[in-house]
C-alpha cells in the first residue's frame, strides 16, 4: 500500500507516492513551457520522475526524465489488469465519512437519476436553488432520503454549495451536479486519496454519456475535447500545471480545507477558484481518472457556444483574485525570442530561432555535464521547449487572443499566413493527440469554433472587468542566468 509520502532522490529526482492507490503520476516541469506527467512501470506500480527546472537538476535527473518522456504512451500495456482498472474492488458503500452536496434548480429527473445511483447509505444533502416548482425536487429528496434546503430565489451554485456544506457533519464531502452520473467505484476511489493527512481536495475524471451511434458530430467532438475531461492521466494540480483546476461538476473534499467554501460572488469559475485557494492555503489537490463520473454535455450548437464563452467569462474575474496564474501564456526570455522570431517569419527568423535554441542548449549542457550525454539530453530539452512554446502561441492565436489575429490577418499578409498555420496545425495536433470519433475536418471546424466562443468570453469579460490581467502572458525570468538555484 502506498504511503502518502514524498520521496527525495538526488540531483532533483522526486517520487509522490499517492495513498491508496498503487498507479501515480507526478508532474515533471522541463524547461518552461514544458510541463508533463512521466509515469513509469513497475509491474504493480509507476513512479514520476520531477524535473522542475534544467538549473535545478543534475544531468542524470534530466537524462532519466527525459527516457521516461518517451514511455508515456506505452504506459497501461504494462499495467497488471486489476491495476488498469481498480473499480471492481472497490466498494461505494463501504465508504462512511463522505457527505454528497447536489445543488439543483428543476432538474427533477436527473436528481432521481443520480440519487438512484449513489449507495443506500451516503448522507445526502439536496439544495434545491430556487425552482420555480419546488414540488417535484422535494418529492424527489424525500423518496432517496435526502436532506432537503431551499432558496426561496436561485443564488447560483456557489451559494447552493455552501448551504449544503453549512450542514455537513462529516469529515469529507463530495460535490455532484445533478446532470453527472457516477461510474461505480468512483467514490471509494477518491476517498483513499483522502487518507494522505497533506491532501485536501480531489477530483474524478469527468466524461461525456456513453457513446451512441447516432451521436451527431458535436456530441462526438465533446466526447473527445469537453472542457470538462482533464484526461486520463493523473496529476497533481496546481494553477499553470497539465492540470490546472478540477470541474465543481464532481469533487471530494476535507471539510477542513476548504475554509469559507465557494466564492459567493462569482458567477461562474467558482471551482477553479476554489481548487486554487485550496493549493494556495498548503494543500495538496490531486486529479484522479481512475474515478470517473459521466456528465451530460451541452450538444446543441447555441447552448454549446454560449457555454464555451461563459467559461471564457470567468478568467477576468480570476485573474482580479489570482493574478498571472489565468496567464494564455507563459513565456521565459529564451521561449519567447523563439516565438518572436518564427512569428515574425522574415529572412532573419530561422537564423535567430536556431541561434537563440544552440545558446540555450550549449547553457543547458554545462548544468547537465555530470551525466553521460549532457549535449545530446539538453538539445531534447531545449527542443522540448521549443515546440511546446510554438505550440502554445499557436493555441493563444486562435483562442485567446483571436479577435487581434484576425485584425492583423486582414492588414498583413504574415499574420494572415501565421494565423492561417495555427488554426490548422492547432487542431490537426489536437486531432492526433485525442483522436477522436469524428473526421478531421468537422474535428477542426468544432475546435476553431471552440476556441472562438471562449476567446468571446474571454474579452467580454476583460471589458467588463475593465481590465486587461487576463489577456496579459506570463514572463518567468530567465533560467539559464548566473546564480539561479
Amino acid at each position: 500500500m502506498a504511503t502518502g509520502l514524498v520521496l527525495g532522490g538526488p540531483s532533483g529526482l522526486a517520487v509522490d507516492v499517492a495513498v491508496g492507490r498503487p498507479v501515480v503520476g507526478v508532474v515533471v516541469r522541463m524547461a518552461e513551457p514544458v510541463t508533463m506527467a512521466v509515469p513509469v512501470a513497475e509491474r504493480v506500480r509507476h513512479r514520476g520522475v520531477g524535473v522542475h527546472q534544467p538549473g535545478q537538476c543534475g544531468g542524470r535527473a534530466a537524462q532519466v526524465a527525459l527516457v521516461l518522456h518517451h514511455h508515456v504512451e506505452r504506459l497501461p500495456e504494462h499495467l497488471a489488469p486489476e491495476l488498469a482498472d481498480p473499480e471492481h474492488r472497490l466498494d461505494d458503500g463501504a465508504v462512511d465519512d463522505v457527505t454528497v452536496v447536489v445543488p439543483v434548480q428543476d432538474r427533477p429527473r436527473l436528481l432521481a437519476r443520480l440519487l438512484d445511483a449513489l449507495p443506500p447509505s451516503l448522507p445526502v444533502v439536496v439544495v434545491d436553488d430556487g425552482s420555480a416548482d419546488p414540488g417535484p425536487t422535494r418529492a424527489v429528496a424525500a423518496e432517496f432520503g435526502a436532506r432537503l434546503r431551499r432558496h426561496e430565489t436561485g443564488r447560483g451554485p456557489a451559494a447552493a454549495r455552501n448551504t449544503g456544506l453549512a450542514v455537513v457533519g462529516t469529515e469529507h464531502v463530495a460535490f455532484l451536479d445533478s446532470d453527472v452520473l457516477p461510474v461505480p467505484g468512483w467514490l471509494a476511489l477518491l476517498r483513499r486519496h483522502l487518507d494522505d493527512p497533506a491532501v485536501g481536495l480531489v477530483g474524478p475524471r469527468v466524461l461525456g454519456a456513453a457513446p451512441r451511434p447516432d451521436d451527431g458530430w458535436l456530441c462526438r467532438y465533446e466526447t473527445a475535447r469537453s472542457s470538462l475531461d482533464l484526461g486520463p492521466r493523473p496529476a497533481p494540480v496546481q494553477p499553470l500545471g497539465r492540470v490546472a483546476y478540477l470541474p465543481s461538476a464532481a469533487l471530494l473534499a476535507r471539510r477542513t480545507a476548504l475554509g469559507a467554501g465557494f466564492d459567493e460572488a462569482l458567477p461562474v469559475a467558482e471551482d477553479v477558484d476554489l481548487v486554487w485557494r485550496v493549493h494556495e492555503s498548503g494543500w495538496r489537490v490531486r486529479y484522479e481518472p481512475g474515478a470517473a463520473v459521466r456528465h451530460d454535455h451541452r450538444t446543441a450548437l447555441g447552448p454549446w457556444l454560449r457555454r464555451k464563452a461563459y467559461y471564457g467569462s470567468g478568467a477576468a474575474l480570476l485573474a482580479e483574485r489570482h493574478g498571472s496564474d489565468v496567464a494564455p501564456m507563459v513565456l521565459n526570455p529564451w521561449t519567447a525570442a523563439v516565438t518572436l522570431a518564427v512569428l515574425a517569419q522574415r529572412r532573419w527568423s530561422a537564423p535567430a530561432a536556431a541561434l537563440v535554441c544552440v545558446a540555450v542548449t550549449a547553457a543547458l549542457s554545462r548544468r547537465l555535464r555530470g551525466g553521460d550525454t549532457p549535449m545530446r539530453t539538453a538539445a531534447a530539452l531545449t527542443a522540448l521547449g521549443a515546440s511546446s512554446a510554438l505550440q502554445q502561441a499557436a493555441s493563444a492565436l486562435t483562442r485567446h487572443y483571436w479577435p487581434v489575429a484576425v485584425l492583423a490577418a486582414a492588414r498583413s499578409p504574415r499574420a494572415r499566413r501565421a494565423l492561417l498555420v495555427a488554426a490548422a496545425g492547432d487542431a490537426l495536433l489536437d486531432y492526433r493527440r485525442k483522436r477522436p470519433d469524428l473526421d478531421p475536418v468537422r474535428f477542426g471546424v468544432a475546435r476553431r469554433l471552440d476556441d472562438l466562443a471562449y476567446g468571446t468570453g474571454l474579452w467580454a469579460g476583460a471589458v467588463r472587468a475593465r481590465s486587461p490581467r487576463a489577456l496579459v502572458p506570463a514572463f518567468r525570468g530567465f533560467p539559464l542566468r548566473r546564480g539561479t538555484p
